[in-house]
């Protein structure tokens, strides 16, 4: 048996950015049923900072994030964690009032006209792009690097990772979870559950009700990108009601039909018909036609059914704490979301306003009948 104080099952950035935050204080073990951390939903993220993007509790997690991005501690990464890229939202003849709307929930957009749109991004199609808003803020973010950097805090701290270990049984008896995680046993007092697609799941050991999270597919796939262009200056290019989006990537295009297709937990793959849609989307406002596509892939982005993430102690029970239903915004929120659930877990009032004032909307209780 593995004594410790916090057990996370799960070992995505979710999980990954938690426990570093947790290890200076705490023992804590990190979970992860693949032989590797980050393998599913963080390996498979459009990697991008968008603080414009979610509703107003993940916009105001992500501002929480911005600093860390583009300051951090000192030897967190070898490189820099963020990379300037303007975001460009777009919409057809018809949808101008959904940039409106946009602009008016977001005072730092800025409108920009079709003409602007099309010397910006040269592919763009002007009879088939009414009006658009320009984001400053954004940026690419390197996934990878942000995921390593926060599991090197992790171990240095003192926190333990075990890999190849599904989680296939919870249960509480005096005063402590044992977890049962592929051959290991685990005592802990406390569980964070940042099982992402599988978090429901994990409910359901621990003889809860689950909340109604939903795993949904969303596909990406690379495109050669236009001959005799320069892509350094183009922007993330979104299209006003998310039916697509497209961006520069080493030297491609990323293309993604921004679907969201209810799935069980799985391994996704990209379906094919998803992919044609993507090309149908893209190729439909621009000038660029796709002769081939380079690499597809899938991930599943949980979502609570508000869209807001769920983050906390659940009052069924003694222990058992959430960080999950993060969305497609996981990885460009999680040094907010981390620091939150941190003071969460360990029963602290977070200093940063932005954070305290979301506690009540990431709240798992409001999620149970």
């Amino acid at each position: 048996m593995i004594e410790t104080d916090v057990a996370i099952i799960g070992g995505g950035i979710a999980g990954a950015s938690l426990g570093a935050r947790l290890a200076a204080h705490n023992r804590v073990v990190l979970l992860e049923m693949e032989s590797a951390p980050g393998y599913h939903s963080t390996g498979r993220s459009a990697a991008y900072f968008a603080p414009a993007y979610g509703n107003e509790t993940v916009r105001a997690v992500t501002a929480a994030s911005a600093d860390f991005y583009r300051t951090p501690p000192a030897g967190f990464a070898p490189v820099p964690l963020l990379a300037p890229r303007e975001s460009l939202f777009v919409a057809p003849p018809g949808r101008e009032d959904g940039i409106e709307e946009m602009c008016a929930g977001n005072p730092a957009l800025e409108r920009v006209t079709t003409t602007e749109m099309c010397d910006w991004v040269s592919i763009l199609a002007a009879d088939r792009i009414a009006s658009g808003a320009r984001d400053r803020d954004g940026g690419d973010l390197d996934v990878d690097a942000i995921l390593q950097g926060f599991l090197r805090w992790f171990r240095r701290e003192g926190g333990r990772v075990l890999t190849s270990a599904p989680v296939h049984g919870l249960e509480r008896e005096h005063g402590r979870w044992t977890v049962a995680a592929g051959e290991e046993r685990v005592a802990a007092k406390i569980v964070v559950n940042a099982a992402g697609a599988w978090a429901d799941e994990i409910a359901r050991l621990a003889g809860l009700e689950p909340l109604g999270l939903v795993p949904k597919r969303r596909t990406a796939l690379l495109v050669d990108p236009p001959e005799g262009v320069s892509m350094a200056h183009w922007p993330l290019v979104i299209e006003v009601d998310e039916q697509f989006y497209f961006k520069p990537d080493a030297g491609n295009l990323l293309i993604s039909p921004a679907d969201e297709t209810p799935s069980a937990p799985c391994d996704a793959q990209p379906d094919e018909l998803d992919v044609a849609i993507a090309v149908d989307r893209f190729t439909a406002v621009t000038s660029h036609g796709v002769s081939r596509i380079k690499h597809q892939w899938a991930g599943l982005r949980t979502f609570a059914p508000d869209g807001s993430f769920v983050t906390g102690f659940d009052p069924r029970t003694d222990g058992f704490f959430w960080l999950a239903g993060q969305g497609g915004y996981g990885v460009q929120s999680a040094p907010g979301l981390s620091l939150l659930a941190s003071d969460l877990v360990s029963g602290r009032v977070p200093d940063d306003p932005r954070l305290a004032g979301v506690v009540p909307a990431i709240s798992p209780s409001r999620l149970i009948l």
